[in-house]
Parts: C-alpha cells; structure tokens; sequence
C-alpha cells in the first residue's frame, strides 16, 4: 500500500473521492475549486492515492465526459439522487471485497497526517474507522474507512427502505472513533460564505 501500513489479513484498501453532488449550495462545481493554487479534485485525489492501492472518483452520469474528471478511473453513481450513499454504494458495488477510504471532494485542509493518521489507526474488525464530528460528536462519514462488511450493511438497508443517511449508519455500528489532531482538517465548503472565511484565514482562490 503506497503511502500508508499494511493490515496483514485486512480486506484491501481502496480510495473514493465524491464528486458526484450538484453543489447546489455553492453555485458551481466543488471539485473544480481552486484554493492555494490548487484544484480541489486533483488535491484529494493526489492525496487518498497516496495511500491506497487505487482510487477512484465518484460521479454521476452526466460527469463521463467533463475534462475535470475524465482522466481518472470513474465509478458512476447511478442513483445521485441518495446524494454521498449513492456514491459510497455504487463504490462497494463496483468492488464489494474491498474497504473503502471515502473523501469528500471540499475538504480543502485535509491533510497527509490526517490521513496517516486515519489509516493507522483502522482497525478492521470494527465496521468502520473515522474521525469524530467536533461539532457534535457523530461519525464523519465522508473521511471515513468503510470495511466491506459495513457497506454491505449499508446496500441492505438501503433496499430494504432504511436511512441512507451515512453517518446514521455509522452512529448504530460498532466503529473505531478518532478525534483529529487539528478539528479544522473535516471543514468542507458547501457555500461561498465557506469560501471566503477560508480566504481570510490565509488561502487563496
């Protein structure tokens, strides 16, 4: 595994990077964000495939044939409309053998330590391995190791008519919780408010 330890006997560890959302919020297209001179998409990516056998990038149909994404080895969501379990779904499908380090593509202080950190600490005879929200305590399902097992938990429930909120899912399993060393390493961007702030404190777009 490039980057990262080996868990002798563990499933293998593949990357997913979403960029599948609509970004309503913010107006335009997440992924293609630039901040300290950086697109988002390349920098996550770089980032998770650092540390995993290979990574993919989550998308929705409609996505195929963007410059942004094509380059990279695609898994399509085929139900945007769950939203992140749509993609995290469709992941497991696509490799159902396989754990997956899921990323949120807006996660702009993400970092290798973080990551390291997210992996070393996996334990993967627990359902899951992520960090604890700072803001409310829940799981934090979009920087997170879903082992297999977990996932296909999660493909059940989903056809059973259950919550297909992620970090519901979570919150009923038996996980390894962390806490991050540097709370503002989960921060996402939903809006240009969220933008700006970052811009303030020293990034720039």
């Amino acid at each position: 595994m490039p980057g990262g330890s080996i868990n002798k006997g563990s499933p293998p560890l593949l990357g997913l990077v979403l960029t599948g959302g609509r970004s309503r919020r913010f107006g335009r297209d997440k992924a293609a964000i630039k901040i300290g001179g950086q697109v988002q998409l390349a920098r996550i990516f770089a980032l998770i495939n650092s540390f995993c056998e290979r990574t993919y990038v989550s998308i929705c149909a409609a996505q195929v044939d963007e410059e942004l994404r094509r380059h990279y080895s695609l898994i399509i969501d085929e139900q945007p409309e769950l939203g992140p379990a749509g993609g995290i779904l469709a992941a497991h499908v696509h490799r159902p053998d396989a754990a997956w380090l899921v990323s949120a593509c807006d996660m702009p202080l993400l970092d290798t330590a973080s990551i390291r950190l997210l992996i070393d600490s996996r334990r993967a005879e627990k359902a899951a391995t992520g960090y604890r929200s700072p803001l409310d305590g829940l799981p934090e399902p979009l920087c997170a190791i879903w082992e297999p097992a977990t996932l296909e938990k999660f493909r059940q429930r989903a056809k059973s008519g259950g919550s297909l909120s992620p970090r519901n899912m979570l919150a009923d399993l038996n996980m390894e919780l962390i806490a991050a060393t540097d709370a503002q390493v989960l921060v996402n961007i939903n809006t240009p408010d969220d933008l700006d702030r970052l811009k303030l404190g020293g990034l720039d777009s």
